[in-house]
């Protein structure tokens, strides 16, 4: 019987004798596993913050824009056609399947005013939907009351970096913004979102009626007139189902041809979720796998060093054997031994990577994310690279000659 307590001493015992080599031969493991918990955590954290993104934005959404016109040969960009309807939307609500809720949103820009403080920002005219959809509360205050969006009420919800800015520590509540010269009664603040995409801030932002923007802030040219129309699905197989039936019904509310093109553009934030994501799980995958390149190396060094360590100890070989070792110990000390050098480099490795996920998310605004799996996978790939390399010179150490390796000078 195969005594692996005796074996496994015999081989720390060896590996201690030369410190300094085994710690070289260790190296290539120590920045392999290091590399890849590094890796995985840094796609594990874009992913994760992909879906935190997405999340703040809502579930299950679907975005209508108005399409792009042209004007002087020159194609602009999307919205710049006045396509849109609320209309549109509320007929979206009723006849689509699986559209849970509309929210039609008219976007403008202007500077806000509150006593000799004031603050160029977002106005956003909507309804209530619009905070339904994107589970937003109120930090304080109140929605917008149906009196208020039927006779476009001048009241206003303000986001929390424009209560910090025309307000500071003083409470806003009641009190009267300017908005485009025009007065405003504050109702509400919405809770803080934080930023959202590249640089937007989600708190950066006043809302008011949809129908005291339409008439009395934005200056629009048709009535009814939206940006954009903000969809809820009931669940995310709905958004895909829906998209060609809103498309087919819009097509046939702004009289459009057979011929012509669409004068808006349907945007499934579940779709690009689902794309982000998958992106990002390749670009994990991908960084996993060139920093698990290392370990492949580290176990070509552990090879090459247990190659020369039979060459070394080839007469301590030759004497094990004459006082009756059998060839399966000799091979299980040699591979005792490269074991040993991995799953030390391997823990090492751990240490290394654990610390550099810590100062990169401590030093640096993009937090990466461990998990438990991107710490057992690479340790015990490790211990696997040091097996499959350590098989070789062990199995050339167990078929020296016991005659032969006494010999050996």
């Amino acid at each position: 019987m195969i005594d692996f307590r005796t074996i496994f001493s015999i081989a720390v015992r060896a590996i201690k004798t030369n410190k300094m080599r085994s710690v070289l031969t260790s190296l290539g493991i120590i920045i392999g596993v290091a590399a890849v918990i590094v890796m995985l955590s840094i796609g594990n954290g874009a992913q994760i913050s992909i879906q935190n993104e997405m999340k703040s934005m809502g579930s299950n959404l679907i975005m209508v824009r108005s399409g792009t016109s042209t004007s002087g040969g020159k194609r602009m960009g999307h919205g710049s056609q006045p396509s849109m309807k609320a209309s549109d939307g509320n007929a979206i609500e009723q006849k689509i399947k699986g559209i849970v809720m509309a929210a039609p949103v008219l976007n403008d820009a202007g500077q806000i005013v509150y006593g000799n403080a004031n603050w160029s920002t977002s106005i956003v005219g909507t309804d209530n939907r619009y905070f339904k959809i994107k589970d937003w509360d109120l930090k304080y205050g109140r929605y917008f009351t149906e009196n208020d969006v039927k006779n476009a009420g001048k009241v206003a919800i303000l986001g929390a970096t424009v209560v910090s800015e025309l307000f500071g520590d003083v409470d806003p509540l009641h009190k009267t913004i300017r908005i485009k010269g025009i007065p405003f009664t504050v109702i509400g603040v919405t809770t803080e979102r934080g930023q959202s995409g590249p640089g937007m801030d989600q708190d950066d932002m006043v809302y008011i009626p949809l129908s005291t923007a339409q008439k009395k802030v934005t200056g629009i040219a048709f009535p009814d007139m939206v940006n954009m129309i903000m969809l809820q699905a009931d669940s995310a197989e709905s958004t895909y189902s829906a998209q060609e039936d809103i498309k087919i019904l819009l097509r046939q509310r702004h009289n459009l041809g057979q011929n012509k093109d669409n004068d808006f553009v349907i945007m499934n934030l579940t779709q690009m979720m689902e794309m982000m994501e998958s992106a990002t799980q390749i670009l994990t995958i991908l960084l996993g796998s060139i920093a698990s390149i290392s370990l492949l190396v580290g176990g070509i060094g552990i090879m090459n060093i247990m190659l020369v360590s039979v060459t070394e100890r080839t007469r301590e070989i030759g004497i094990r054997m004459a006082i009756g070792a059998k060839s399966w110990d000799i091979r299980w000390q040699f591979l005792a031994e490269s074991l040993v050098l991995s799953l030390i480099g391997g823990i090492i490795g751990v240490m290394i990577g654990l610390l550099g996920v810590g100062l990169m998310s401590y030093f640096s605004s993009f937090k990466a994310v461990v998990s438990v799996t991107y710490i057992i996978l690479p340790f015990s790939f490790a211990g696997i690279v040091g097996l499959f390399f350590g098989f070789y010179p062990a199995y050339k150490a167990s078929l020296l000659n016991p005659i032969t390796a006494l010999r050996y000078e």
